[in-house]
């Protein structure tokens, strides 16, 4: 299934411009955004491909004749091929909707991101992108590019009201150092007791760890995505940590394949 399907939206809605369904929630027509009605939200957190989820949702999305609009309530990096508004102009946000799709709403990041040529939170407040799209795609915290992650007290950043949170995490990460692969590896100790530069991060260990940040609430994810999982061995490696999740008390639904090739799995 491509991510759009892994989500649980309606794509035979979104193939009719009616908007986007996610479980739970009410069908959003795409009428009653333009009445005031705010569109589906989507945040991604965690690490290994949280960018390049939001970047296959959007292609997906604009494929069904949805409007997309990317931002983030941290930093990323710009997307290719993708125009960036970095004003509070929302014509020129419609505009490029119009004729594009998908559109990135976003300023240039302060202080060493934006020395890096990263971008910032929207000059136009969330709730108001809300209104001049179909979908709104937020990426909610950062990572440094690793491909786990866990998380200080101030973050990750979910918008209020957000339709759905995936939880993405890379499969590379397993058996790595937990020291190396892991963003904030540090509070391991605060989670679990152990010393995160002996630590292997298996994928029992990433999913203990995933759970007790559940458990405190820290995250409150509504799906995981176990990315760079193309191959046998780290399929087999996703399946265990799904397992290993679920043996924690976590049921979230799981999925494992390539975010970039559109390709996942419920695992």
């Amino acid at each position: 299934m491509n991510c759009l399907d892994a989500l649980g939206f309606s794509a035979s809605a979104m193939a009719e411009k009616s908007g986007a369904r996610v479980p739970g929630d009410a069908q959003v027509e795409k009428g009653d955004v333009r009445a005031g009605h705010p569109a589906p939200l989507v945040a991604a957190i965690g690490g290994g491909g949280k960018t390049a989820l939001l970047h296959s949702l959007a292609e997906e999305l604009r494929e069904q004749g949805a409007h997309v609009v990317l931002a983030t309530t941290t930093h990323f990096v710009p997307f290719d091929g993708i125009e960036t508004v970095s004003s509070s102009n929302k014509a020129e946000v419609e505009a490029i909707l119009a004729r594009d799709g998908i559109v990135c709403v976003a300023a240039p990041a302060a202080g060493r991101a934006g020395a890096a040529g990263k971008l910032g939170p929207s000059p136009i407040a969330v709730d108001e992108l809300r209104l001049l799209a179909d979908v709104v795609l937020i990426e909610a915290d950062g990572s440094k590019r690793l491909p786990l992650k866990l998380h200080a007290s101030h973050e990750p950043v979910v918008p209020a009201g957000a339709n759905a949170v995936a939880c993405v995490l890379g499969a590379s990460g397993f058996g790595q150092p937990l020291a190396t692969a892991c963003h904030r590896a540090e509070l391991a100790g605060e989670l679990l007791g152990i010393d995160p530069n002996a630590a292997a991060a298996t994928p029992e260990l990433a999913a203990r760890l995933l759970a007790a940040e559940t458990e405190r609430g820290a995250i409150a994810p509504t799906h995981i995505i176990v990315n760079q999982a193309e191959g046998d061995d780290a399929r087999k490696q996703a399946t265990a940590f799904a397992a290993d999740l679920c043996a924690c008390g976590i049921q979230t639904p799981v999925f494992a394949g390539s975010i970039r090739d559109h390709a996942l799995e419920r695992v």
